[in-house]
């Protein structure tokens, strides 16, 4: 497989066979991510992405899932993205699901009638990173859309079949507006309704501009009770038909999964025992991005 930079993937890719299909963002402009940077966005050529598909079928045949790597892979043409999805279906017929990355820039260029032709050639579940429903931050943060943009591009997907995996970030709002962000964010995810929400804590990572205002004291870093109870907020706010609500990421101080509404008042009471000190938080070494 040909691999360049930065290769990363949601955690609940890990089995899959991660076909690089671009490389960097499409975007590459929030202020907390330093994944990408001094990474000039490009879709890959078709035939390193053939012959990677390929590789697959001759060595991956234990795989049932394939992951488009990198960030926002939808963005890519149409034609081009459908003829990546049918030689899928050609070579690795036993394939169950393909997921992507995807923002509201690229969801906006593709047509309902396209998405949904996407998702008959195996396309079945996008990871759309909110971060937030407060416009205040999404602005300061410089995500690129608005909360109702997030809403509109989130119910797009999901009015085409797609499964919506949607990420939301713990201490992104600051002190000041750790309340607020909470529960806007509770807010966008309740009307959107995705399949799956993932939570992750903040970490700082050096050379971003965020981190550059945490170093000038612009931007407060949330201690790791206060994170919990934006947490606590968060999930109060949110109210799911049937979506499972992750915060199990290697960043979080405290796993949580579940099944909301159905898990709901048990998930806030265990958070609560944390605040608490009656249940143990991953110390600080062992977190991670």
């Amino acid at each position: 497989m040909h691999y360049e930079g930065n290769i990363i993937r949601p955690p609940s890719e890990a089995n899959s066979i991660l076909l690089q299909v671009t490389v960097g963002c499409s975007h590459n402009k929030c202020t907390f991510c330093g994944t990408y940077k001094g990474e000039r966005f490009r879709i890959k050529p078709d035939s390193i992405i053939m012959e990677d598909i390929a590789f697959a079928a001759n060595y991956c045949k234990r795989q049932r899932r394939v992951f488009f790597c990198d960030g926002d892979a939808l963005i890519i043409p149409q034609k081009r993205l459908l003829s990546i999805l049918l030689e899928i279906e050609k070579q690795l017929p036993w394939i169950t699901r393909v997921g992507i990355y995807a923002n509201t820039k690229s969801l906006k260029m593709k047509t309902l009638d396209e998405l949904k032709a996407l998702k008959d050639h195996g396309l079945g579940i996008a990871y759309m990173g909110l971060e937030t429903g407060d416009d205040v931050t999404l602005k300061k943060i410089n995500k690129g859309a608005t909360a109702k943009k997030m809403i509109q591009m989130g119910k797009k997907a999901k009015a085409a079949g797609i499964k919506l995996s949607i990420t939301a970030l713990l201490g992104i709002a600051g002190k000041a507006r750790s309340k607020i962000h909470a529960r806007e964010t509770g807010r966008v995810l309740s009307t959107i309704d995705p399949e799956y929400v993932g939570v992750l804590s903040l970490m700082l990572i050096p050379g971003t501009l965020l981190y550059q205002d945490y170093m000038s004291g612009e931007f407060s870093l949330l201690k790791p009770d206060e994170m919990l109870d934006e947490l606590k907020t968060m999930i109060a706010a949110t109210e799911l038909s049937k979506g499972l609500f992750h915060a199990n990421h290697a960043s979080n101080y405290l796993p949580i999964k579940a099944r909301l509404p159905k898990d709901k008042d048990a998930t806030i009471k265990l958070i609560e025992k944390a605040l608490a000190g009656k249940v143990e938080l991953k110390p600080e070494f062992l977190r991670a991005l």
